[in-house]
């Protein structure tokens, strides 16, 4: 006698039918809350901080995507700001004395690092080290 499994056919009917319900949920769902839930997933396996638990004071390192860009000449002073989004929460990282910076553009993936603030009560990091990474 061969010891070798066969499914039932109502184990292939539940399998089919999960295979359905998570199909349609990925169908129906808002693509905004399936990136956020796949940016927070994917930043929890890289061993990155969630945003959601990032404090005034803490240094950390969190991998997201950049929601916005924007040069501002604030004063006369040039700072880069951009939203930074890791599927849990916003921080607003700014590069002061810059103009520009090659690579930091809308919807790109970086890994940020350096010291949580508070500005106008939303979260900041200033002149954050990053590493851009590939939309994979």
């Amino acid at each position: 006698m061969s010891d070798s499994y066969v499914a039932s056919g109502a184990e292939m009917a539940s399998a089919a039918s999960g295979y359905l319900r998570r199909l349609t949920r990925r169908l129906t769902e808002d693509v905004q809350e399936r990136d956020a839930e796949e940016l927070a997933l994917e930043s929890q396996t890289s061993g990155a901080t969630h945003a959601c638990d990032c404090r005034r004071g803490d240094e950390v390192t969190m991998l997201g995507r950049l929601r916005s860009v924007e040069a501002l000449p604030k004063n006369g002073n040039p700072a880069v700001e951009a939203d930074f989004f890791d599927g849990t929460d916003e921080v607003r990282l700014v590069w002061i004395g810059r103009r520009r910076i090659p690579g930091i553009e809308t919807g790109k993936r970086v890994l940020v690092r350096g010291r949580i603030g508070e500005k106008d009560g939303r979260k900041v990091m200033f002149n954050p080290y990053y590493e851009l990474r590939d939309d994979s």
